[in-house]
């Protein structure tokens, strides 16, 4: 069966303006030659998105904290099988629309240099390598196993050198230098590409050091087809192309635009840039081959797809998936590896309480289990329906403020805060859920901050939130600080006040009921920053600056407030008896449970030395292990070799191993 050929003939019968039609997302009907519309806008973030009822796991900056890849795939084997479900209802209409289809722009592997992006949360966090891992989890559980046919198309984005700031995104030239390149921004791309394949890549909305991305001789033929052998297609980010005349002004039309994308090999076009493709033509702009080219790649891609196929393996997946039970245990226990356990003096797991109060905007909120991208579960446990149903005594809710708005502001608003200080005082504990929320911290448009485009302009609570955290904080009462956002907050004061501190990213549908589970004991916590908690945005450079000096684990020189990798258990483990032969690739050594409580280990090898002076330590590979209480486990683990080669010493290089 060769999918190649059979795109090739299919193409030769279709006539140029055919032929250019698909080259658009929404490529339309050609009735004559029985090729259905296709729409190739789909998004699968965390769940099929935007496609009505789905399964909805924790948001990638929460699976990220799992540091479990298998788990991931089992996730993302679940996602592809609710999406080819849908699928294989909607082509019964004859044809799919947007966010129908089987071509998916997932996993964001951007990384998350600065706290500050208010996409980060799409991300799985601040190092190259965890990105890397984790991208490929995703993409082979989108994509199955099939030797023959794909189960969907996973789509690699934003290539390249992109996150942040939203409000410049459309014409921002991001100067950067080769190395900085190859070391931080398009390290989980060639990773992905290399141990993954994925079908796809979206390229991003800026320029690098001059050039377009979406039009980028050096990234999109150089680095990604030539150094890369990269042999997927490239769509682009939805208006980008438009970009290239509109606002970076490279180009004085979207005919030329258009012309320079498609030539440096940006095939598919998401906005209506590629309407212009015909005039590019008359124009002289483009060719035939260039055009046929094209083509024939998308229709190789919806051939292996199986669009056309007489009888595909994944036809016979029903909607019964959607939702189904096996989906939920594996959403929940994603949940529950997603948490950070960050300070504990002894209050968690809670034991011999009567009385629980529960307070905050983020306890009772649908919001902030979905996060963006998202599906729309039928089932879902909010923290506080979760603790409702699984405290054995009594609860007491009370929502104490509004995320974001200060009520002394607007004499007209309610001020709940002396409610919450009633409830507080009734109570044996208080656990209070604060943060942010989809709201306060996303895409351009997408979230309410215009002004900052959904990026933050700071590392701090509301002042609504602040103000209830020192009126329950006053109440003497033991506080149990549960933070919920997608990124890096400042809670020093918490650090040091609270009795306990939780992170908790977006959870997805049953973030309530693993929340609950671990703060009642019955799951031990084993979630690790993806990401580093720095004291305030005053210790970051500029958000606009894209050296990545001073920022993450990797080459911030100052003291952070949690660093990468930290989490807590309510065991305790230790690790000995290291051993690394002539600089091998492999590393054995024997963690044990030294603690009263059976948990899972995740154990961290950074790489240190080795000639790389500009930076602390680099992660270079991790395993998690389940351990009984007095277990020990001898383990062996293979350190990156792409990891490896980026520092020059061998002899040098030495190994960290973290617990």
């Amino acid at each position: 069966m060769s999918f190649h050929t059979d795109a090739v003939e299919l193409v030769k019968k279709m006539t140029l303006d055919e032929k250019l039609s698909q080259l658009r997302y929404d490529a339309p009907a050609i009735e004559r030659l029985k090729i259905p519309a296709y729409n190739w806008w789909n998004e699968a973030l965390h769940g099929v998105a935007r496609s009505g009822t789905a399964t909805v796991f924790p948001q990638p900056i929460g699976m990220a904290a799992s540091f479990n890849p298998d788990l991931l795939t089992c996730v993302a084997t679940a996602v592809s099988d609710e999406a080819r479900a849908k699928y294989n209802g909607y082509k019964q209409f004859g044809s799919t629309g947007i966010y129908q289809g089987l071509t998916y722009w997932s996993p964001n592997i951007n990384i998350f240099r600065d706290p500050r992006w208010g996409r980060g949360h799409e991300t799985y966090g601040e190092d190259p390598y965890l990105t890397g891992r984790m991208g490929c989890a995703f993409i082979e559980g989108l994509q199955g196993d099939d030797p023959t046919w794909r189960k969907l198309d996973a789509t690699i984005k934003h290539f390249a050198v992109h996150s942040g700031p939203e409000s410049t995104r459309h014409e921002a030239d991001v100067q950067i230098d080769r190395e900085t390149m190859d070391d931080t921004y398009l390290w989980a791309f060639r990773y992905c590409i290399e141990h993954a394949d994925p079908s796809a890549v979206m390229g991003a909305y800026n320029r690098v050091n001059g050039e377009p991305c979406c039009a980028s001789e050096t990234l999109l033929q150089k680095i990604l087809r030539e150094e890369g052998d990269y042999q997927g297609y490239v769509v682009s980010d939805c208006g980008a192309i438009h970009d290239i005349n509109a606002h970076h002004h490279v180009t004085f039309t979207d005919a030329e635009s258009a012309a320079m994308a498609l030539t440096a090999g940006c095939i598919l076009n998401c906005g209506f840039a590629f309407r212009s493709l015909r005039e590019a033509y008359d124009q002289g702009l483009i060719t035939d081959e260039t055009v046929d080219a094209a083509v024939t790649k998308l229709f190789e891609a919806r051939f292996r797809l199986g669009m056309f196929a007489e009888r595909c393996p994944y036809d016979s997946i029903t909607p019964d998936v959607i939702e189904c039970e096996e989906h939920r245990v594996i959403n929940r226990r994603m949940a529950e590896e997603s948490v950070v356990l960050l300070k504990n003096n002894g209050v968690l797991p809670l034991h011999g309480v009567q009385k629980l109060a529960v307070i905050g905007p983020n306890a009772d909120s649908l919001p902030v289990l979905l996060g963006n991208y998202n599906g729309y579960p039928s089932r879902y446990t909010t923290f506080l329906r979760g603790l409702q149903e699984a405290f054995p005594g009594e609860v007491r809710y009370a929502k104490g403020c509004h995320l974001y708005i200060d009520s002394r502001k607007n004499p007209w608003m309610e001020d709940l805060t002396r409610e919450a200080i009633l409830t507080a005082k009734w109570a044996d504990v208080v656990v209070l859920f604060m943060g942010l929320d989809p709201s306060m911290e996303g895409e351009e448009g997408d979230a309410f901050n215009g002004a900052n485009s959904g990026d933050k302009a700071d590392l701090q609570l509301p002042e609504s939130q602040k103000r209830l955290w020192k009126a329950v904080l006053g109440t003497g009462k033991p506080v149990i600080f549960v933070n919920v956002s997608g990124s890096a907050v400042d809670l020093r004061q918490q650090k040091e006040k609270a009795a306990a501190l939780v992170q908790v990213f977006y959870p997805g549908a049953e973030g309530g009921k693993a929340v609950a589970d671990i703060l009642l004991g019955k799951v031990n916590p084993s979630g690790r920053l993806p990401v580093t908690f720095y004291q305030s945005e005053e210790d970051l450079p500029p958000f606009e600056d894209y050296r990545m000096e001073g920022r993450t684990y990797r080459f911030f020189r100052g003291e952070p407030l949690y660093p990468f990798g930290y989490g807590l258990s309510y065991t305790t483990f230790s690790v000995g008896d290291i051993s690394r032969k002539d600089y091998e690739q492999e590393v054995t050594f024997t963690v044990t449970n030294t603690g009263p409580r059976a948990g899972m280990c995740t154990v961290l090898l950074y790489l240190t030395g080795g000639g790389r002076d500009d930076l602390n330590k680099q992660l270079a590979g991790f395993v998690k292990t389940h351990l009984k209480p007095g277990e020990s486990r001898t383990l062996t683990v293979g350190l990156c070799p792409e990891v490896l080669e980026r520092f020059p010493d061998p002899e040098g290089t030495e190994v960290l191993v973290e617990v």
